[in-house]
């Protein structure tokens, strides 16, 4: 089966050293992260940066374990996913903080994903349902972010 690969982006009103900053601070994560209802950075680990792991489970149940590949502030992140849902073979995520103008940044999340057998024929489901979270996420984020 063929990677699904789709992305999402928002513009907000602040720097992407806050915005990245925010994202990355796990106390904050559930303030604007509402598909999820537990995020842990894991292993002894007290912020994120590359090569460590958290642990993050959605409203739905579903758990996934991952690890930081990239970690460069302000500009990008990204996780592969190191144990998580039956459904996934793979799942990786990168999100890039781009500034356009003064106080206003791009914010993009780019997911790629494959589902094992028997999940491939829902496989249009699974990614509608994974690019409305993050359009929310993203709004959400937006939200957050200029309200304080």
């Amino acid at each position: 089966m063929e990677a699904i690969k789709f992305s999402e982006k928002i513009t907000i009103n602040s720097s992407a050293q806050v915005i990245f900053d925010y994202t990355q601070d796990y106390k904050n994560r559930l303030t604007w992260d509402t598909f999820l209802k537990r995020a842990d950075l894991i292993n002894g680990a007290t912020q994120a940066g590359k090569g460590v792991r958290a642990w993050c489970v959605a409203h739905n149940g579903l758990g996934m374990e991952t690890e930081y590949v990239t970690f460069t502030p302000p500009k990008v992140t990204a996780i592969k996913m190191t144990r998580g849902p039956y459904l996934f073979k793979f799942f990786l995520g990168s999100w890039t903080f781009k500034e356009t103008l003064p106080n206003q940044t791009e914010v993009m999340f780019l997911y790629t994903f494959e589902l094992r057998f028997p999940f491939t024929p829902v496989k249009n489901y699974v990614k509608r349902n994974l690019q409305k979270n993050v359009r929310q996420r993203l709004a959400d984020l937006k939200k957050c972010v200029e309200a304080a």
